[in-house]
This record gives structure tokens, sequence and C-alpha cells, in this order.
């Protein structure tokens, strides 16, 4: 992407210097023309060129100037050198045009104190000049298009005026030719229209940038980008703004409330790298906001609000019992916590709850010891091991259900044993049932060992 961006740069760059040589070429063999042969049109033809000469100059500058990346006192770079610099040349396109109007309307009245020859020179200078504003105003909209350069963009809107202009200053000049004095002035007041329609139509644009005018349809673009990513619930808000060769967009996401964060952030990376797909130009920027679905289960419900209050919760139950909504859950909390700093911990949850699902809702909290995060260990003597892994494939044996008990490990911690086990049952058995002997087989394992803290089975189906 940065290679890419350098070569864009690059060539808005040697395109900008071309148009300054074409420019400063013209204008002399203008001015020389012109004074030789007394021509207004082609003298303000020659004016247009240099001050075309000056806002080449200018956008150079400007194209080198806006490439330059975001630092600490331009957040968002520097694209909008370029619309500045734009608005600059309009000003000096609407300076020419009326000084070349008041100008061509004084010769009109005093036609008899100026003559006009219509040279061959003439005719060959603003011939060529046709030649060259066609082909470079064509590389210019080109290499405008694909790098999006206000400024170049500028400067083609220019070169494009200036070939019509010079056509009808030839007009003009033919008219010279065949005994019209006046034919010079009109030519040059048609040239001066034209300088203004060409910086009317880029003032209009640069303006619009300056002003932070969003692109025709792009905000309906970023929308159904957007609103196709799966996930996506709606688009709250989309912003875009032009500057430079770049989109900055800003996207709000609706999603739902009981997405976890990392879900969140992969969402937003997708709606990013989605929109940027479609728009090469876009800088993108998205932010997401929670909202609850009408299909949002109680269960899914009551984790939002202990999420949101940063509480572990487990074994969410809800019954309806005789149209009353009951619920009950276990909360854990920091084991070293006394009993009535953890009730209140519990009786704010359940308040949370009451307004979320309604004052008549019944809550019961089990509160329950959090385990430590970390707890230094070791591993239990290869005998103490085998001792439990005979215990176990005893237990399991009497369950019914648990067979092949293995992969069993036993850590020593300062608070007791901790007991890992795996064993196989078969595959078509409901999780419920399941969950209930593995349990047992727990509970079972730490009555015949009273040093056993813990005990955490795992089942695997049976192959």
């Amino acid at each position: 992407m940065s290679h890419y961006l350098n070569a864009m740069q690059n060539e808005k760059e040697r395109v900008a210097l071309t148009s300054i040589f074409a420019s400063g070429g013209l204008t002399v063999a203008k001015a020389i023309v012109g004074y030789l042969t007394g021509s207004l049109a082609i003298i303000s033809e020659a004016a247009h060129s240099l001050i075309d000469l000056g806002a080449t100059m200018m956008t150079y500058f400007a194209v080198r100037i806006s490439g330059k990346p975001a630092d600490e006192e331009h957040h968002y770079g520097h694209g909008k050198v370029e619309s500045v610099s734009a608005l600059a040349e309009t000003a000096l396109l609407f300076l020419l045009s009326g000084v070349v109007i008041w100008e061509a309307v004084t010769r009109l009245i005093n036609h008899a104190d100026h003559v006009v020859e219509a040279t061959v020179a003439a005719f060959v200078v603003i011939a060529v000049s046709v030649v060259v504003d066609f082909f470079r105003a064509r590389l210019l909209y080109r290499v405008a298009g694909e790098t999006a350069s206000e400024s170049l963009e500028a400067d083609a809107l220019h070169f494009g005026s200036d070939m019509w202009s010079s056509l009808a200053v030839l007009v003009g000049l033919g008219g010279v030719a065949a005994g019209f004095q006046w034919a010079d002035s009109a030519a040059a007041i048609v040239v001066a229209v034209f300088v203004c329609v060409a910086g009317w139509r880029l003032g209009r644009r640069t303006i619009e940038t300056l002003t932070d005018t969003a692109p025709a349809g792009s905000a309906e673009t970023v929308r159904r980008i957007a609103g196709r990513v799966s996930g996506v619930v709606g688009v709250d808000g989309v912003r875009v703004r032009p500057a430079g060769d770049k989109l900055f967009v800003e996207v709000v996401l609706a999603v739902s409330r009981t997405l976890p964060l990392d879900r969140v952030k992969a969402l937003k990376d997708q709606v990013a790298k989605a929109i940027r797909t479609e728009m090469p130009r876009a800088e993108v920027g998205v932010d997401a906001a929670p909202r609850a679905l009408d299909d949002e289960t109680v269960q899914e419900r009551v984790m939002v609000i202990a999420r949101n209050q940063a509480l572990a919760v487990h074994h969410v139950t809800v019954h309806d019992i005789r149209g009353k909504r009951s619920v009950s859950l276990d909360l854990e909390v920091d084991r070293k916590l006394a009993l009535g700093a953890a009730h209140d911990i519990a009786d704010k949850l359940e308040a949370a709850l009451r307004e979320e699902l309604g004052p008549d809702v019944e809550v019961e909290t089990h509160i329950e010891p959090l385990q430590p995060p970390e707890a230094a260990g070791r591993e239990a003597p290869p005998e103490r091991v085998r001792a439990v892994e005979m215990a176990l494939a005893e237990i399991a044996a009497e369950s019914g259900m648990i067979r092949d008990v293995h992969d069993v490990r036993v850590r020593e911690t300062d608070e007791g044993e901790i007991v890992n086990f795996h064993g196989r049952v078969d595959p078509a058995l409901a999780v419920q049932a399941v969950h209930e002997k593995v349990d047992e087989v727990e509970r079972a394992l730490r009555r015949r060992s009273p040093s056993i803290k813990r005990v955490i089975g795992h089942a695997e189906p049976q192959r």
C-alpha cells in the first residue's frame, strides 16, 4: 500500500512539473506575438498563461506538501493544501477576467486607437497553444482522476478552458484578417468568459472540499457496505469528508450488546476492511454502539448486566412459576471479601436485574468464592498420582457411565490438591446427564480424600 501511494505521489509531482514547463513556454511565445501584433486577445491569452504558470507552480508545491503524512499538528494529513492552492488559482482567474473585459470594452469604445495585425506568427502560436493545451489537459485529467488530486484537476480545468479560449482567439484573428478590427476585442471577451466559467467550476468544487462537503452518494455507499457485514444490526451514523486524495470516513455501527468485546473488535475491523476494498481512498474509523435486541433471551440479558458491572456469574437459571419469573444464579466474588461487602455486591446486581426485567421478578443469588487467578503449585509424587488414578477408576466404574479414566494429573498447592482427569462416555448421552455424573465422581473423590481441594473432570465421546 505504501509503495502504491508513493508511486501515485511521484506521478502527481511529475505531471505538475511538466505542466510548469509547458505554461512557461506558451507564456513567452504568446507575450512576444501579442506585443508585436497588438492583439488584446493574444495578450490576454499571454496573461492567462502567465497566471497559469504561477498556478501550476503553486500546484507543484501544493502536491508535494499534500503528500506529507499526518503529524502532531495535522492529524488528518496535509491534503487540504491542494484545496487552498486551487482556491488561490480561482481568485487569479477572476482577476484576469476582470482586467481583460475592462480592456476589451475600452478598445471597442475607442477602436480607432488600437490597430491589430493578424500575422502568420500569431496564427501559429495560438494553434500550437490549442494543441498543447488539449494534450496536457487530457494528461492532467487522467492523473487527477487516478490520484484524486484537486490541484491537478484545477490545472486540467484551466488548460481545458485555455484550449477553447485559444480557439476563440483564432476566430478573432480570422476576423481581423478579414478587416474587422473589433473581432479581436470580442475574442478577448470570449476568452474572459471561458476563464470565468472555469473559475466558477473550480471555485465551487474547492469550497465544497474546504467546507467538508461529502462527495455525492458517498455516505449511502458506506451505509450499504457496512450494512452487508454479518453481525451489524444497523448503521447509526456516517460522516465523510474529503481532504486531498483521501476520504475520511467515520461510521457508527449498532451491534448486539450481548457480543463479547473481542467479537465487536473483529466486527469493526471487518467493516473497515470492506469499506477500504470498495473505496481505496478511504481512511476509515469505526465505532460501535450496543443495542438491546428483541430476540435476547433472559439469560443473555442477565449476563450483559453482570458483565457491565464486571461481575462473574454462571449457572443462570430462569423459571416461570404461575406467571411470575424467577431468576437464580451463582455470583463469584473475592474469596477474602467480608460477607457484608459481598452481600452489597449481590444486592446491587439484583437491583439492576429487576430494573431490566421488571420489579416483580424474583432474583436469588448464590455467593461463592472466586478461584484465585494464579496459584503456585507443584506436581504430586508419582505414587500419589497412581493412588488418585486408581480411586477415580473405581468411582467411575461405580457410576456406570464414565469409562476409561485417563490423563490424570495431581498438583499440590498451598490451598490443597487440584486434580484433573479425562473420561470417556457414550456420545449420544445428553450434556446435562453427563455433567451430573461427572459432578458425582468429583464429589466422591473429594469425600475419599479430604486433601483434594478441587476436581476438574473432562468428558470425551467414546470412540
